[in-house]
């Protein structure tokens, strides 16, 4: 049992901090009721979270390499810890923005070392049975959030969406200083601060950007301003990681097919997989008129029990099989689900949503954990810090387009004077578009992912 202890702590940590992304979307309402303030402004609730978590996710990952996998880990946790505490004592809107942007700070750095941590304790088989575990409980906290966040705040107070994160942080730093090893990278290699700085700025505008987009509109001068700083920032940052002698993202890695698939992949899948569950949560209350906990246990629940019965059925099978079969047909899985979503009508009620999501989930068991090991697999080692927040980056930014972009779509086809017909053409349009997505993924997928184990970059 002791072995598995590593195993414990990172699935522990990445439950909550993935959970953590979606948990609070039913309880905005009785949120805003307490705070005396509107759903609108506390859609940042949501999204400060996101922003920083995907903003900071590679660089936590470069800084790993020299500070060290389980310091940074347990640092993250310890930030996690005590924003997730500010959150729950929040007197008004303004700080618990500013605690859910902390929390993502925190979140960013244990999220960058999960894959990490579990690629350096385990190997053989008992590596296959980690990320078959982790895949399951990665797909399950995803996809839960709206269930777990439903339950909280209609049976407790919606402050104990946050308040429960406190103990099991504690329980998760004690497993991983008892448990995990420390690990580095070069020890003589320079962070890469300007590399840091340039990725974190192009990612945060091009993530608040698309937040705004729909509310300020796409062709809006504050959204195209933005768009523009964050391609400046992005190339700023492929210019500094060229010329600096220890990049943080060795950019010659995506001259390798397979690489830049895996990152492409990572991007459209988890776009495809979860970036429409807001507006099909949304028909479920505000046409259907689910409370909090059946419109998340609707919207969602059927997707994380498939996956992680896929995941923990198969992952040690999945872990020897090639990731161009497993992550191409989980994108298939994923898309065939999105589309099966779409038979949503004027007259339809929630259970039209289950067999969609049920296949989806099945797709998200087969692809989590491989897409994981598949980044890892391409690089060296020492770099093992940059590819595990590379990928999970990737996934974090692909979850942020396909809300924005689903979302654009979803308010199109809403119009100015929504009605039960027009919410159900504005779902049926998100979700086609989803599976656009994932079916495009599985293409790049079976097209580019040929080798089972890519070649070293030197």
């Amino acid at each position: 049992m002791r072995k598995w202890l590593p195993l414990i702590a990172v699935c522990l940590g990445t439950f909550m901090l993935l959970l953590d992304v979606t948990i609070v979307v039913v309880a905005l309402p009785t949120v805003a009721d307490t705070l005396h303030t509107g759903i609108d402004e506390l859609q940042w609730v949501l999204d400060g979270y996101a922003l920083a978590l995907a903003a900071l996710l590679l660089g936590a990952g470069a800084v790993a390499d020299r500070l060290g996998r389980r310091r940074t880990y347990l640092i993250g946790l310890v930030v996690f810890a005590l924003a997730s505490l500010a959150c729950a004592a929040a007197p008004n809107a303004e700080l618990l923005i500013a605690g859910r942007i902390v929390q993502g700070a925190g979140g960013a750095a244990m999220y960058a070392m999960t894959v990490t941590l579990l690629n350096l304790a385990y190997e053989g088989r008992d590596r296959g049975v980690a990320f078959g575990v982790w895949g399951a409980v990665s797909g399950l906290a995803a996809a839960a959030g709206p269930l777990a966040g439903g339950l909280i705040a209609e049976h407790l107070s919606w402050r104990w969406i946050f308040l429960v994160n406190v103990p099991v942080s504690v329980l998760t730093i004690w497993l991983t200083a008892r448990s995990v090893a420390e690990s580095r990278g070069a020890r003589a290699a320079r962070v890469d601060v300007a590399g840091i700085a340039t990725f974190t700025a192009g990612a945060g505008l091009l993530t608040y950007a698309l937040i705004g987009a729909d509310a300020h509109g796409w062709t809006s001068a504050r959204t195209l301003g933005l768009l523009a700083l964050s391609a400046a920032a992005l190339l700023a940052f492929v210019l500094v990681e060229r010329a600096v002698p220890a990049p943080m993202l060795d950019l010659a890695l995506f001259r390798m097919p397979a690489f830049g698939a895996v990152m492409m992949a990572a991007l459209l899948f988890q776009a495809a997989a979860f970036g429409y569950l807001p507006y099909t949560i949304l028909w479920l209350q505000d046409v259907l008129g689910h409370g909090p906990v059946g419109a998340g246990a609707l919207g969602s629940l059927p997707m994380p029990v498939a996956a992680f019965v896929v995941s923990a059925m198969f992952g040690r099978r999945l872990h020897h099989a090639s990731p161009r079969w497993t992550i191409g047909v989980g994108l298939l899985l994923v898309g065939a689900g999105d589309l099966l979503q779409t038979l949503v009508g004027p007259g339809s009620g929630g259970v039209v949503l289950i067999p969609g999501l049920v296949v989806a989930g099945l797709g998200v068991g087969a692809a989590t954990p491989m897409l994981a090991a598949a980044a890892l697999a391409a690089v060296p080692p020492q770099r093992a810090g940059m590819a595990g927040g590379a990928v999970n980056t990737f996934r974090q930014i692909g979850f942020t387009l396909g809300v924005a972009v689903f979302g654009a779509v979803f308010q199109h086809r809403l119009g100015a004077a929504p009605d039960r017909g027009a919410y159900a053409s504005a779902v049926d349009g998100a979700l086609l578009w989803a599976g656009v997505a994932a079916l495009a993924g599985a293409v790049l997928v079976f097209t580019l992912l040929r080798t089972r184990q890519p070649a070293p970059v030197s």
